[in-house]
Protein backbone atom coordinates (compact mmCIF):
# COMPACT_ATOMS: atom_id res chain seq x y z
CA UNK A 1 0.00 0.00 0.00
CA UNK A 2 1.34 3.45 -0.96
CA UNK A 3 2.00 6.12 1.72
CA UNK A 4 -0.79 8.30 0.33
CA UNK A 5 -3.32 5.45 0.55
CA UNK A 6 -2.30 4.73 4.15
CA UNK A 7 -2.91 8.32 5.23
CA UNK A 8 -6.36 8.33 3.59
CA UNK A 9 -7.30 5.08 5.37
CA UNK A 10 -6.30 6.46 8.78
CA UNK A 11 -8.32 9.64 8.21
CA UNK A 12 -11.40 7.60 7.34
CA UNK A 13 -11.06 5.38 10.43
CA UNK A 14 -10.57 8.42 12.71
CA UNK A 15 -13.66 10.12 11.35
CA UNK A 16 -15.67 6.96 11.95
CA UNK A 17 -14.63 6.83 15.60
CA UNK A 18 -15.49 10.50 16.16
CA UNK A 19 -18.88 10.03 14.47
CA UNK A 20 -19.59 6.99 16.69
CA UNK A 21 -18.84 8.95 19.86
CA UNK A 22 -21.03 11.85 18.63
CA UNK A 23 -23.96 9.55 17.97
CA UNK A 24 -23.62 7.80 21.35
CA UNK A 25 -23.48 11.12 23.18
CA UNK A 26 -26.50 12.43 21.33
CA UNK A 27 -28.43 9.28 22.11
CA UNK A 28 -27.70 9.65 25.85
CA UNK A 29 -28.35 13.43 25.91
CA UNK A 30 -24.79 14.35 26.99
CA UNK A 31 -24.12 16.84 24.16
CA UNK A 32 -23.27 20.43 24.93
CA UNK A 33 -26.47 22.34 25.66
CA UNK A 34 -28.33 19.25 26.77
CA UNK A 35 -30.30 19.51 30.06
CA UNK A 36 -29.43 15.92 30.96
CA UNK A 37 -26.32 15.45 33.11
CA UNK A 38 -24.18 12.34 32.96
CA UNK A 39 -24.83 9.98 35.84
CA UNK A 40 -22.58 10.36 38.91
CA UNK A 41 -20.37 7.38 39.57
CA UNK A 42 -20.41 6.45 43.26
CA UNK A 43 -18.54 3.71 45.10
CA UNK A 44 -20.83 0.88 46.04
CA UNK A 45 -20.45 -0.34 49.64
CA UNK A 46 -20.08 -4.12 49.65
CA UNK A 47 -22.69 -6.21 51.34
CA UNK A 48 -21.82 -6.63 55.02
CA UNK A 49 -22.31 -10.16 56.29
CA UNK A 50 -23.90 -10.58 59.71
CA UNK A 51 -20.89 -12.59 60.84
CA UNK A 52 -17.42 -11.97 59.48
CA UNK A 53 -15.54 -15.07 58.32
CA UNK A 54 -12.69 -16.29 60.52
CA UNK A 55 -9.83 -14.86 58.46
CA UNK A 56 -6.72 -13.03 59.55
CA UNK A 57 -6.19 -9.26 59.22
CA UNK A 58 -4.82 -7.96 55.92
CA UNK A 59 -1.21 -8.88 55.39
CA UNK A 60 -1.33 -12.20 57.24
CA UNK A 61 0.77 -14.63 55.20
CA UNK A 62 -1.26 -17.53 56.54
CA UNK A 63 -4.98 -16.99 57.32
CA UNK A 64 -6.49 -18.22 60.53
CA UNK A 65 -7.83 -21.73 60.12
CA UNK A 66 -11.58 -22.29 60.07
CA UNK A 67 -12.57 -24.14 63.23
CA UNK A 68 -15.74 -25.25 64.97
CA UNK A 69 -17.43 -22.24 66.54
CA UNK A 70 -16.14 -21.84 70.06
CA UNK A 71 -15.74 -19.25 72.78
CA UNK A 72 -12.18 -17.86 72.82
CA UNK A 73 -9.86 -18.75 75.69
CA UNK A 74 -7.74 -15.59 75.55
CA UNK A 75 -5.67 -15.85 78.75
CA UNK A 76 -4.72 -17.86 81.83
CA UNK A 77 -7.87 -19.32 83.46
CA UNK A 78 -9.99 -18.10 80.54
CA UNK A 79 -10.93 -14.63 81.84
CA UNK A 80 -9.94 -11.78 84.14
CA UNK A 81 -11.67 -13.14 87.26
CA UNK A 82 -9.51 -16.28 86.84
CA UNK A 83 -12.49 -18.59 87.44
CA UNK A 84 -11.24 -21.43 85.23
CA UNK A 85 -14.65 -22.19 83.70
CA UNK A 86 -15.11 -22.98 79.99
CA UNK A 87 -18.31 -21.89 78.27
CA UNK A 88 -18.08 -24.56 75.57
CA UNK A 89 -19.09 -28.18 76.28
CA UNK A 90 -16.87 -31.16 75.59
CA UNK A 91 -17.80 -34.13 73.40
CA UNK A 92 -18.72 -37.28 75.29
CA UNK A 93 -15.70 -39.16 73.96
CA UNK A 94 -12.26 -37.62 73.56
CA UNK A 95 -9.30 -38.59 71.41
CA UNK A 96 -5.90 -37.16 70.59
CA UNK A 97 -6.29 -34.86 67.59
CA UNK A 98 -2.67 -33.76 67.19
CA UNK A 99 0.58 -33.04 69.02
CA UNK A 100 3.30 -30.56 68.11
CA UNK A 101 6.88 -30.75 69.37
CA UNK A 102 8.51 -27.57 70.67
CA UNK A 103 12.07 -26.80 71.65
CA UNK A 104 11.59 -27.16 75.41
CA UNK A 105 9.25 -28.02 78.26
CA UNK A 106 5.81 -26.39 78.07
CA UNK A 107 4.62 -25.27 81.51
CA UNK A 108 2.72 -22.19 80.30
CA UNK A 109 -0.98 -22.49 79.61
CA UNK A 110 -2.14 -21.80 76.07
CA UNK A 111 -4.53 -19.18 74.73
CA UNK A 112 -6.98 -20.06 71.94
CA UNK A 113 -8.36 -17.26 69.75
CA UNK A 114 -9.64 -17.21 66.14
CA UNK A 115 -8.52 -20.72 65.28
CA UNK A 116 -5.03 -20.35 66.67
CA UNK A 117 -3.21 -21.65 69.73
CA UNK A 118 -0.64 -19.33 71.35
CA UNK A 119 1.93 -20.64 73.84
CA UNK A 120 5.60 -20.40 74.78
CA UNK A 121 8.17 -22.97 75.88
CA UNK A 122 11.32 -23.15 77.98
CA UNK A 123 13.25 -23.34 74.71
CA UNK A 124 12.81 -19.53 74.36
CA UNK A 125 10.39 -19.88 71.45
CA UNK A 126 6.84 -18.58 71.37
CA UNK A 127 4.47 -20.45 69.02
CA UNK A 128 1.30 -19.70 67.10
CA UNK A 129 -0.26 -22.99 65.96
CA UNK A 130 -3.31 -23.71 63.86
CA UNK A 131 -5.98 -25.24 66.08
CA UNK A 132 -7.19 -27.64 63.40
CA UNK A 133 -3.98 -29.59 62.93
CA UNK A 134 -1.25 -28.15 65.17
CA UNK A 135 0.79 -26.84 62.25
CA UNK A 136 3.03 -23.87 62.98
CA UNK A 137 1.70 -20.51 61.75
CA UNK A 138 4.68 -18.53 63.09
CA UNK A 139 7.29 -18.48 65.83
CA UNK A 140 9.08 -15.76 67.79
CA UNK A 141 12.41 -16.09 69.57
CA UNK A 142 12.47 -14.45 73.01
CA UNK A 143 15.54 -13.79 75.13
CA UNK A 144 15.06 -16.66 77.61
CA UNK A 145 12.63 -19.39 78.61
CA UNK A 146 8.91 -18.63 78.64
CA UNK A 147 6.86 -19.74 81.64
CA UNK A 148 4.23 -17.01 81.38
CA UNK A 149 0.83 -17.81 79.88
CA UNK A 150 -0.12 -15.42 77.07
CA UNK A 151 -2.89 -12.84 76.82
CA UNK A 152 -4.50 -12.28 73.40
CA UNK A 153 -6.26 -8.92 73.15
CA UNK A 154 -7.29 -6.69 70.23
CA UNK A 155 -5.03 -8.34 67.68
CA UNK A 156 -1.97 -8.53 69.92
CA UNK A 157 -0.33 -11.24 72.04
CA UNK A 158 1.30 -10.33 75.37
CA UNK A 159 3.53 -12.58 77.52
CA UNK A 160 6.34 -12.41 80.04
CA UNK A 161 9.77 -14.01 79.88
CA UNK A 162 12.63 -15.03 82.14
CA UNK A 163 14.72 -12.30 80.50
CA UNK A 164 12.66 -9.77 82.48
CA UNK A 165 10.68 -8.56 79.49
CA UNK A 166 6.99 -8.34 78.70
CA UNK A 167 6.58 -8.78 74.94
CA UNK A 168 3.78 -7.49 72.70
CA UNK A 169 3.50 -9.18 69.30
CA UNK A 170 1.05 -8.90 66.42
CA UNK A 171 -1.20 -11.94 66.64
CA UNK A 172 -1.38 -12.60 62.91
CA UNK A 173 2.33 -12.76 62.08
CA UNK A 174 4.32 -12.59 65.35
CA UNK A 175 6.09 -9.35 64.52
CA UNK A 176 7.15 -7.39 67.59
CA UNK A 177 5.13 -4.32 68.60
CA UNK A 178 7.04 -3.41 71.75
CA UNK A 179 9.06 -4.73 74.69
CA UNK A 180 8.74 -3.59 78.29
CA UNK A 181 11.67 -4.37 80.58
CA UNK A 182 11.46 -5.19 84.31
CA UNK A 183 14.35 -5.91 86.67
CA UNK A 184 13.76 -9.66 87.06
CA UNK A 185 12.01 -12.58 85.39
CA UNK A 186 8.30 -12.45 84.54
CA UNK A 187 6.64 -15.84 85.07
CA UNK A 188 3.01 -14.85 85.62
CA UNK A 189 0.58 -14.52 82.74
CA UNK A 190 -0.50 -10.92 82.05
CA UNK A 191 -4.07 -9.66 82.22
CA UNK A 192 -5.66 -6.33 81.29
CA UNK A 193 -7.77 -3.49 82.65
CA UNK A 194 -9.37 -0.33 81.32
CA UNK A 195 -8.75 3.00 83.04
CA UNK A 196 -11.26 5.85 83.33
CA UNK A 197 -9.86 7.63 80.27
CA UNK A 198 -10.42 4.51 78.17
CA UNK A 199 -6.74 3.56 78.12
CA UNK A 200 -6.20 -0.19 78.15
CA UNK A 201 -3.30 -1.32 80.32
CA UNK A 202 -1.56 -4.67 80.52
CA UNK A 203 -1.01 -5.84 84.11
CA UNK A 204 2.08 -7.97 84.61
CA UNK A 205 3.92 -9.03 87.78
CA UNK A 206 7.67 -9.48 88.03
CA UNK A 207 10.11 -11.12 90.39
CA UNK A 208 11.47 -7.61 90.97
CA UNK A 209 8.58 -7.38 93.50
CA UNK A 210 6.45 -5.11 91.28
CA UNK A 211 3.11 -5.24 89.52
CA UNK A 212 3.24 -3.07 86.39
CA UNK A 213 0.53 -1.40 84.36
CA UNK A 214 1.75 -0.99 80.77
CA UNK A 215 -0.05 1.00 78.08
CA UNK A 216 -1.26 -1.67 75.65
CA UNK A 217 -0.61 0.51 72.59
CA UNK A 218 2.68 2.22 73.39
CA UNK A 219 4.37 -0.18 75.82
CA UNK A 220 5.01 2.72 78.24
CA UNK A 221 4.66 2.35 82.00
CA UNK A 222 1.40 3.74 83.40
CA UNK A 223 2.24 2.88 87.00
CA UNK A 224 4.13 0.38 89.15
CA UNK A 225 3.04 -1.07 92.48
CA UNK A 226 5.77 -2.39 94.77
CA UNK A 227 5.13 -5.43 96.98
CA UNK A 228 7.55 -7.01 99.44
CA UNK A 229 8.54 -10.09 97.43
CA UNK A 230 8.18 -11.85 94.08
CA UNK A 231 4.94 -11.37 92.17
CA UNK A 232 4.36 -14.89 90.90
CA UNK A 233 0.62 -14.63 90.26
CA UNK A 234 -1.68 -13.28 87.59
CA UNK A 235 -3.91 -10.60 89.18
CA UNK A 236 -7.67 -11.14 89.14
CA UNK A 237 -9.44 -8.02 87.89
CA UNK A 238 -12.82 -7.01 89.31
CA UNK A 239 -14.04 -3.59 88.20
CA UNK A 240 -11.33 -1.04 89.00
CA UNK A 241 -9.47 -3.38 91.36
CA UNK A 242 -6.69 -5.89 90.76
CA UNK A 243 -6.30 -8.63 93.38
CA UNK A 244 -3.21 -10.78 93.70
CA UNK A 245 -1.56 -12.92 96.35
CA UNK A 246 2.18 -12.56 96.66
CA UNK A 247 5.26 -14.35 97.80
CA UNK A 248 5.27 -11.82 100.67
CA UNK A 249 2.40 -13.84 102.23
CA UNK A 250 -0.08 -11.01 101.61
CA UNK A 251 -3.21 -10.50 99.55
CA UNK A 252 -2.99 -7.17 97.70
CA UNK A 253 -5.88 -5.09 96.36
CA UNK A 254 -4.67 -2.38 93.97
CA UNK A 255 -6.45 0.35 91.98
CA UNK A 256 -6.05 -0.28 88.24
CA UNK A 257 -6.54 3.46 87.69
CA UNK A 258 -3.80 4.81 89.97
CA UNK A 259 -1.74 1.80 91.01
CA UNK A 260 -2.27 2.75 94.65
CA UNK A 261 -2.91 0.18 97.36
CA UNK A 262 -6.56 -0.15 98.36
CA UNK A 263 -6.10 -2.91 100.90
CA UNK A 264 -3.67 -5.56 102.04
CA UNK A 265 -4.40 -8.73 104.03
CA UNK A 266 -2.15 -11.24 105.76
CA UNK A 267 -2.46 -14.66 104.10
CA UNK A 268 -0.25 -16.54 106.54
CA UNK A 269 2.32 -17.98 104.12
CA UNK A 270 4.05 -17.60 100.75
CA UNK A 271 1.59 -17.81 97.83
CA UNK A 272 2.70 -18.90 94.35
CA UNK A 273 -0.76 -19.53 92.84
CA UNK A 274 -3.24 -17.03 91.39
CA UNK A 275 -6.41 -16.24 93.30
CA UNK A 276 -9.86 -16.59 91.73
CA UNK A 277 -12.28 -13.80 92.67
CA UNK A 278 -16.06 -13.94 92.69
CA UNK A 279 -18.75 -12.08 94.67
CA UNK A 280 -16.24 -10.17 96.77
CA UNK A 281 -14.28 -13.23 97.87
CA UNK A 282 -10.83 -14.47 96.88
CA UNK A 283 -9.97 -18.18 96.79
CA UNK A 284 -6.35 -19.39 96.83
CA UNK A 285 -4.03 -21.91 98.48
CA UNK A 286 -0.64 -21.13 100.02
CA UNK A 287 2.70 -22.83 100.48
CA UNK A 288 2.00 -24.11 104.00
CA UNK A 289 -0.76 -26.56 103.08
CA UNK A 290 -3.80 -24.30 103.62
CA UNK A 291 -6.47 -23.32 101.12
CA UNK A 292 -8.22 -20.00 101.91
CA UNK A 293 -11.43 -18.13 101.21
CA UNK A 294 -10.96 -14.44 102.09
CA UNK A 295 -13.62 -11.74 102.23
CA UNK A 296 -12.14 -8.78 100.34
CA UNK A 297 -14.18 -6.17 102.22
CA UNK A 298 -13.21 -7.19 105.73
CA UNK A 299 -9.98 -9.02 104.98
CA UNK A 300 -11.13 -11.88 107.20
CA UNK A 301 -10.97 -15.57 106.44
CA UNK A 302 -14.40 -16.94 105.61
CA UNK A 303 -13.05 -20.48 105.80
CA UNK A 304 -9.85 -22.46 105.37
CA UNK A 305 -8.95 -26.06 104.64
CA UNK A 306 -5.78 -27.72 105.89
CA UNK A 307 -5.17 -31.44 106.02
CA UNK A 308 -1.79 -32.60 104.75
CA UNK A 309 1.54 -30.79 104.82
CA UNK A 310 1.80 -30.11 101.11
CA UNK A 311 1.65 -26.71 99.36
CA UNK A 312 -0.89 -25.52 96.81
CA UNK A 313 0.68 -24.39 93.52
CA UNK A 314 -2.52 -24.86 91.51
CA UNK A 315 -5.06 -22.05 90.99
CA UNK A 316 -8.70 -22.91 91.72
CA UNK A 317 -11.74 -23.15 89.46
CA UNK A 318 -15.00 -21.67 90.79
CA UNK A 319 -18.18 -23.21 89.34
CA UNK A 320 -21.52 -22.71 91.07
CA UNK A 321 -21.21 -23.94 94.64
CA UNK A 322 -17.94 -25.79 93.97
CA UNK A 323 -14.27 -24.85 94.28
CA UNK A 324 -11.85 -27.26 92.58
CA UNK A 325 -8.07 -27.11 93.00
CA UNK A 326 -5.03 -29.35 92.70
CA UNK A 327 -2.58 -29.99 95.54
CA UNK A 328 0.99 -31.14 95.88
CA UNK A 329 -0.48 -33.94 98.00
CA UNK A 330 -1.27 -35.58 94.59
CA UNK A 331 -4.98 -34.91 95.07
CA UNK A 332 -7.59 -32.91 93.21
CA UNK A 333 -9.83 -31.33 95.89
CA UNK A 334 -13.40 -30.12 95.60
CA UNK A 335 -14.74 -27.83 98.36
CA UNK A 336 -18.14 -26.39 99.09
CA UNK A 337 -17.83 -22.76 98.09
CA UNK A 338 -19.74 -21.37 101.09
CA UNK A 339 -18.55 -23.59 103.93
CA UNK A 340 -15.20 -24.95 102.76
CA UNK A 341 -16.28 -28.52 103.50
CA UNK A 342 -14.55 -31.02 101.23
CA UNK A 343 -17.05 -32.55 98.82
CA UNK A 344 -14.63 -35.03 97.28
CA UNK A 345 -10.99 -35.67 96.41
CA UNK A 346 -9.40 -37.61 93.58
CA UNK A 347 -5.99 -39.26 93.86
CA UNK A 348 -3.46 -39.03 91.05
CA UNK A 349 0.06 -40.48 91.11
CA UNK A 350 1.89 -37.15 91.08
CA UNK A 351 1.74 -33.57 92.31
CA UNK A 352 -1.14 -31.56 90.85
CA UNK A 353 0.27 -28.12 90.01
CA UNK A 354 -1.92 -27.89 86.92
CA UNK A 355 -4.95 -25.63 87.49
CA UNK A 356 -8.27 -27.39 86.76
CA UNK A 357 -10.86 -26.18 84.27
CA UNK A 358 -14.57 -26.88 84.68
CA UNK A 359 -16.45 -27.74 81.47
CA UNK A 360 -20.13 -28.25 82.26
CA UNK A 361 -20.35 -31.28 84.54
CA UNK A 362 -16.70 -32.23 84.07
CA UNK A 363 -13.31 -31.14 85.39
CA UNK A 364 -10.17 -31.23 83.22
CA UNK A 365 -6.76 -31.23 84.94
CA UNK A 366 -3.22 -32.50 84.45
CA UNK A 367 -0.82 -34.15 86.89
CA UNK A 368 2.90 -34.65 87.29
CA UNK A 369 2.16 -38.35 86.78
CA UNK A 370 1.96 -37.55 83.04
CA UNK A 371 -1.79 -38.01 82.71
CA UNK A 372 -4.55 -35.66 81.65
CA UNK A 373 -7.72 -36.42 83.63
CA UNK A 374 -11.41 -35.68 83.09
CA UNK A 375 -13.41 -36.03 86.31
CA UNK A 376 -17.06 -35.69 87.20
CA UNK A 377 -17.75 -32.36 88.90
CA UNK A 378 -20.48 -33.87 91.08
CA UNK A 379 -18.57 -36.86 92.45
CA UNK A 380 -14.91 -36.57 91.41
CA UNK A 381 -14.94 -39.92 89.66
CA UNK A 382 -12.66 -40.48 86.68
CA UNK A 383 -14.50 -40.17 83.36
CA UNK A 384 -11.51 -40.33 81.04
CA UNK A 385 -7.71 -40.18 81.17
CA UNK A 386 -4.88 -40.01 78.65
CA UNK A 387 -1.26 -40.86 79.45
CA UNK A 388 0.98 -38.30 77.81
CA UNK A 389 4.11 -39.45 79.62
CA UNK A 390 5.80 -36.19 80.53
CA UNK A 391 4.67 -34.33 83.63
CA UNK A 392 1.88 -31.78 83.20
CA UNK A 393 2.28 -28.51 85.09
CA UNK A 394 0.45 -26.46 82.46
CA UNK A 395 -3.25 -25.79 82.79
CA UNK A 396 -5.81 -26.72 80.14
CA UNK A 397 -7.19 -24.25 77.62
CA UNK A 398 -10.66 -25.18 76.34
CA UNK A 399 -12.46 -23.80 73.29
CA UNK A 400 -14.84 -25.23 70.70
CA UNK A 401 -14.94 -28.64 72.37
CA UNK A 402 -11.15 -28.97 72.27
CA UNK A 403 -8.65 -29.23 75.10
CA UNK A 404 -5.15 -27.88 74.48
CA UNK A 405 -2.38 -28.47 77.02
CA UNK A 406 1.40 -28.57 77.12
CA UNK A 407 3.73 -31.06 78.80
CA UNK A 408 7.23 -31.13 80.22
CA UNK A 409 8.04 -33.56 77.40
CA UNK A 410 8.17 -30.49 75.12
CA UNK A 411 4.96 -31.10 73.17
CA UNK A 412 1.60 -29.38 72.94
CA UNK A 413 -1.43 -31.68 72.71
CA UNK A 414 -4.97 -31.17 71.46
CA UNK A 415 -7.88 -33.45 72.40
CA UNK A 416 -11.44 -33.53 71.13
CA UNK A 417 -13.50 -35.47 68.62
CA UNK A 418 -12.97 -35.50 64.86
CA UNK A 419 -16.68 -36.06 64.25
CA UNK A 420 -18.11 -33.65 66.81
CA UNK A 421 -18.97 -29.97 66.56
CA UNK A 422 -20.53 -27.88 69.34
CA UNK A 423 -24.06 -26.61 68.89
CA UNK A 424 -24.20 -23.14 67.31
Amino acid sequence: MSGKATVILLLVLGASVVLGIYVLAAGQGYMKGSQTKPPEITAQEPDKPDRLPPVAPRGDPRPFAKTPQGTPWPMFRGGRALLGVAEDPLPESLELLWSTKTGGAVVASAAIVDGRVYVGSSGRTFYALNLNDGSVAWTFEAGDQIESSPLVLNGSVYFGCHDGNVYALKAFDGSKRWTFHTEDKVVAGPTWAERKDGTVVILAGSHDFSLYAIDAETGKEAWAYKSESFVNATPAVAGEEAVFAGCDAKMHVVSVVTGKNIDRFEAGAYIAASAAVEDGRAYVGHYENTFLCIDLKSGKRVWSFSEKKFPYMSSPAIAGDRVVVGGNDKLVHCFDRDSGKERWSFATKGKVESSPVVCGDRVVVGSDDGRLYVLGLADGKERWAYEIGGGIKASPAVSGGRIVIGSEDGSIYAFGSKQWEPAK
